[in-house]
């Protein structure tokens, strides 16, 4: 496993992480969560990111009673604040009292009194922007994390923040981004690389269907994430024909390369030097293992130049897409 500097801190994360969104808030059984951790330990994977909105605490709860038989230097944590936490519209968002309320509970869950990295789950337009960052620093001042990021900003949304609090405030970002995916690289990418702010992509195998397994005009595989209401997100968005079509013109490529095509996407991401991690999400620790193979390999130009011939005529870019259409950024009267 390699690892790398993540933006202006002192943290050095996995390239390779481990995330918990689909599947530990309620996706999985607690013993395959337990073991899916225990694996990406084994694969020198250090970087594990949750949400205090993944399974309104259930994620942060399993995570807390596994990694804290963990020493707490062996690894870095990550969690963010945002989404909705109760039946009650109004216990969401990044108004400085929710945020100090969400924090003390996602400690309380993660069994732990800091975390390593709290971010902005998304951009907040109902609240001043500067109401925000102060309560981020305040979270940063007490303690209770070490450093600050956010996820699915927009450029006007960043370029906010860092005009308010200059470059140094945040130390990631953490977009969407995958072969079928790559909006984030027009502006998202350089506006933060100017500003020593590294990415952590999620979703680097667009939800799985860069394993493959999807395949056109095929029933869905039983077990796998889009046959299960629980975690199929993004169906309508990902499964299209053209899409699945694509995907496996990409299985002779990586078959050339000696890859995997699982691994061979996630080298694909990890390719930019803008990033430090790629979030990854597993139901089976052979997956983790599977995963963690991608730090370290490289792509040929000849690899790269077919994969981008490949999804050359494929809408994988536009709006369709994007979790986020707030573009707004709302400022003190």
């Amino acid at each position: 496993m390699r690892y790398r500097k993540l933006g202006s801190s002192d943290l050095e994360v996995s390239e390779i992480s481990l995330g918990s969104w689909l599947t530990f808030s309620g996706g999985i059984e607690s013993e395959q969560t337990r073991a899916c951790t225990e694996a990406a330990f084994d694969a020198g994977i250090n970087f594990f990111d949750t949400a205090n909105v993944y399974g309104r605490g259930a994620s942060e709860t399993a995570w807390g009673e596994i990694l804290s038989k963990h020493p707490r230097d062996s690894y870095i944590l990550a969690t963010k604040v945002m989404g909705q936490m109760s039946d009650d519209p109004a216990d969401s968002g990044l108004a400085p009292s929710q945020i100090a309320k969400q924090i003390d509970a996602s400690l309380a869950r993660l069994q732990t009194d800091h975390v390593d990295l709290y971010q902005a789950h998304r951009f907040d337009v109902n609240v001043p922007i500067e109401d925000t960052i102060e309560a981020f620093k305040k979270v940063v001042e007490q303690g209770k994390a070490r450093y600050l990021g956010f996820s699915e900003w927009t450029p006007e949304q960043i370029q906010a923040a860092i005009d308010i609090a200059g470059p140094d405030l945040f130390v990631s970002s953490q977009p969407q981004y995958s072969m079928l995916w790559r909006a984030p690289e027009t502006e998202v990418f350089p506006l933060c690389a100017a500003n020593g702010i590294s990415q952590i992509v999620w979703s680097p195998l667009a939800q799985g269907v860069l394993s493959g397994k999807y395949l056109p005009g095929q029933p869905i595989p039983e077990g796998s994430r889009f046959a299960s209401d629980t975690m199929n997100v993004s169906k309508d968005m990902l499964m299209r024909e053209p899409i699945l079509e694509a995907v496996q013109r990409l299985i002779p490529i990586a078959d050339g390369a000696g890859l995997a095509l699982p691994v061979m996407a996630l080298a694909w991401v990890l390719r930019r030097s803008e990033l430090a991690s790629a979030i990854t999400g597993a139901s089976r620790p052979e997956q983790v293992h599977s995963n963690a193979a991608a730090s370290g390999v490289e792509l040929s130009d000849d690899v790269l130049a077919a994969i981008d011939e490949t999804l050359g005529d494929v809408p994988v870019t536009g709006t369709t897409l994007a979790p986020n259409a707030h573009s707004g950024v709302k400022h003190r009267a």
